[in-house]
């Protein structure tokens, strides 16, 4: 068998300059779903970097998760930049040793919130709302000059890198440790029965319900012999929105119901169990120590800068 001759054929290809053919862009279902499509990689990216040899994947769940915890409530209290600066350097090195590299990391954490916390708080640096000492006048009000003040930048300052060093350990916590024994270290840390079910059975079934959306929308195209063109294909892009909507779910209800049934027949009680059970060794107490050191240090560190 070979492919056929039309397949092999090649094609004009659309000049840079745009003078040979047209672009066209994509629609924002199709957009949607490369998202998705996006997100399902990432996911099974993450579970690989879980599965690697690296210092936090050969930590107990359990130990990774309280000193995690810690260190957020500690980034959450600090007030000094520099502290909280050298905090994410500590992260992305951390990071390095578990075997991350620093490119995606980076990526991963910066991506999105911390740059939209810089746009949420980019209006407090202004002298009209943050008060102090000029550094980048803009206008001139009643003779006084407002613009961009060195508090307000510290203030924003603080604020984006205490969002970045939070991240930063929660990508950490999720990237290295596989998604049942994190939920298993929940439970054993005492976390509610009907939370840790919530919790797994959402991130588990998010990845089918979002195969479905792709199957549906791929079964749509199969059977558009030519798109629709203006107005006509704009309603009818949203009728199948909406369509496809309340299919997924009916699919989501229906599936909901079945699953758990199964679950219960086979005697499923809402806890998570892993087939290798914890087990506290030195390494785990060395970095539990290791971490309240590290915490300690801050919160003396940030009282002195404070004084």
């Amino acid at each position: 068998m070979t492919a056929p001759a039309w397949l092999l054929q090649p094609e004009v290809g659309l000049c840079p300059c745009g003078c040979i053919g047209k672009r066209r862009k994509g629609s924002f279902v199709a957009r949607t779903l490369a998202g998705a499509t996006g997100v399902l990689r990432q996911a099974i990216f993450s579970e690989d970097v879980a599965a690697g040899p690296g210092l936090l994947q050969r930590l107990d769940p359990r130990v990774k998760l309280v000193s995690m915890v810690g260190l957020l409530v500690v980034v959450a209290l600090v007030h000094s930049l520099p502290i909280l600066a050298g905090a994410y350097v500590a992260t992305v090195a951390l990071a390095v040793a578990s075997g991350l590299s620093v490119g995606f990391f980076i990526k991963r954490v910066w991506l999105f919130i911390p740059i939209f916390t810089g746009i949420v708080v980019l209006p407090a640096t202004l002298s009209v709302v943050t008060p102090g000492d000029v550094l980048l006048p803009l206008w001139h009000w009643h003779g006084h000059t407002h613009g961009v003040t060195e508090q307000g930048l510290h203030g924003a300052g603080i604020i984006v890198t205490r969002v970045a060093t939070s991240i930063s350990l929660v990508v950490l916590l999720t990237l290295t440790t596989p998604w049942v024994r994190l939920l298993a270290a929940l439970r054993a840390l005492g976390v509610p029965k009907i939370f840790v079910l919530i919790i797994g059975m959402a991130y588990r079934y998010l990845f089918l319900l979002l195969d479905a959306v792709e199957d549906m929308y791929t079964a749509r195209k199969a059977r558009t012999l030519t798109g629709d063109a203006g107005r006509d294909g704009t309603r009818a892009g949203r009728r199948f929105v909406a369509a496809g909507a309340g299919t997924l779910f009916g699919k989501a209800h229906q599936l909901s119901e079945e699953i758990h049934q199964a679950m219960t027949a086979r005697g499923y009680s809402g806890n998570a169990r892993t087939l290798s059970g914890f087990r506290l060794r030195g390494a785990d107490l060395a970095f539990a120590l290791v971490a309240a050191a590290l915490a300690a240090a801050i919160l003396v560190a940030d009282y002195k800068v404070g004084r």
